[in-house]
């Protein structure tokens, strides 16, 4: 009867495959301890006290290039340095090694054959003998070529990321400054002051005034703020400006100039991005039977302007009902009119100022207010248009990081007329 073996010779054959497999891995775990030291993935050499090389592993060799004879009782340790890396290995690694018995990952450059300079992270240790004595010095060396590559590249983009900031912030203070008039217009009669406070370098802000000549003896004004900000805020920005100076020379009317900003603004920004903004719009005309300017004053939704009278006393000047430019077809708009007598100062300003966080620095969330705005404009009173600019700048510059918003103010201020004594003309 013909077989071809029983079930105990199978089980005997699969009993064999898994003993060859712990042979196999056996064998591969039983390398010799020199071969396990001279292709370590990481170089190794032994030195003694004075740096002189006796013990250098293949991987290392391998990297420099350089033959085991060459080195091994030759040349020391720093002779694989660069110029740089032996200067800081005498100064500091070996002085620290000789300290500390230890000294974990510095980062050095080795030079190879072909001089090429090889980036290592090196770490060092002292052997000691058996009555404590030191007799040798282990070193172990990490390839830091991949790493240094990576942090080469990081570098690169860091400052590729920082030029590109840079070309940004100069865009940015470029096209702010497009939205602001260079000068302002020279009033006979008047002292004129502004400030623009930008709250970030990196950001195109919306807020804008101007003060202009129209016919007749009279001068238009106005003070805005945008909705939002950036480049769609400098859009409307610059459309506002431009469409508040043509439709004051067409009518200088103050309603009639904001009720043409309205409808170009809702016009041109309805749907799914409307913009619209507060502003304020004046037309100043002098006063040639009594002195100083009558000023007539027309608000779309903006904080009410502040007057600072000859006598001390302050306050703001009222436009309640006022509603935003550029939301509704017919939106309501307010006037009112006062005249400027000599020694009165008016000032508008947006409300970057007021609603400015007046403790940042300590993450506080109360907001400046109208209410201390007016304190600080009785501390002012009377006044000159460039000493409330000034004091206004210090304002601000105390809340720091509390001004999250632009601010823009604009003065006008009538001065008084010369003392003159008897006989002797003006003085």
């Amino acid at each position: 009867m013909c077989g071809t073996g029983g079930p105990g010779e199978d089980r005997t054959e699969r009993d064999a495959e898994p003993a060859l497999d712990r042979a196999r891995f056996s064998a591969l775990l039983e390398d010799s301890v020199e071969d396990l030291y001279e292709n370590a993935p990481c170089g190794y050499l032994s030195t003694l006290l004075d740096g002189r090389i006796v013990k250098i592993n293949a991987t290392l060799l391998n990297w420099l290039g350089r033959r085991r004879e060459d080195l091994v009782g030759h040349q020391h340790f720093s002779d694989l340095l660069t110029v740089g890396g032996r200067l800081y290995h005498e100064t500091h690694f070996a002085p620290l090694l000789r300290m500390q018995g230890e000294v974990n990952g510095i980062a050095l450059e080795l030079r190879a054959a072909d001089g090429a300079r090889i980036p290592v992270l090196v770490t060092s240790t002292v052997k000691t003998g058996d009555d404590g004595q030191p007799l040798l010095v282990r070193t172990t060396v990490f390839d830091a070529r991949d790493r240094r590559a990576y942090e080469t590249e990081l570098l690169r983009a860091r400052q590729e990321a920082d030029r590109e900031h840079a070309r940004l912030r100069t865009l940015t203070t470029t096209l702010q400054k497009t939205l602001l008039p260079p000068v302002l217009a020279n009033v006979p009669g008047l002292d004129v002051s502004a400030h623009y406070h930008v709250a970030s370098v990196d950001e195109v802000g919306g807020d804008f005034y101007d003060l202009f000549p129209l016919s007749s003896g009279t001068w238009g004004l106005f003070l805005g703020d945008v909705c939002g900000k950036g480049a769609a805020a400098a859009a409307v920005t610059s459309l506002a400006r431009y469409t508040l100076r043509a439709a004051a020379v067409y009518d200088p009317d103050p309603a009639a100039v904001l009720g043409n900003l309205n409808t170009v603004l809702n016009h041109e920004y309805q749907g799914a991005d409307p913009r619209f903004c507060t502003v304020v719009f004046g037309l100043l005309t002098p006063d040639e039977s009594r002195g100083g300017f009558q000023v007539v004053l027309a608000s779309g939704g903006h904080p009410p302007a502040l007057l600072m009278r000859a006598d001390g006393t302050a306050d703001f000047l009222p436009t309640p009902g006022g509603q935003l430019i550029g939301v509704l077809p017919d939106p309501e708009i307010v006037t009112t009119e006062v005249r400027l007598a000599p020694g009165d100062t008016l000032l508008l300003h947006t409300d970057g100022l007021t609603e400015a966080h007046t403790h940042a620095t300590t993450g506080g969330t109360e907001r400046y207010g109208d209410d201390a705005f007016l304190d600080f404009a009785r501390s002012l009173a009377p006044t000159t248009a460039s000493d409330t600019i000034g004091a206004v700048r210090g304002l601000l510059d105390t809340f720091g990081a509390g001004v999250d918003d632009d601010t823009a103010v604009l003065a006008i201020h009538v001065p008084r007329p010369p003392v003159t004594g008897p006989g002797d003309g003006p003085r």
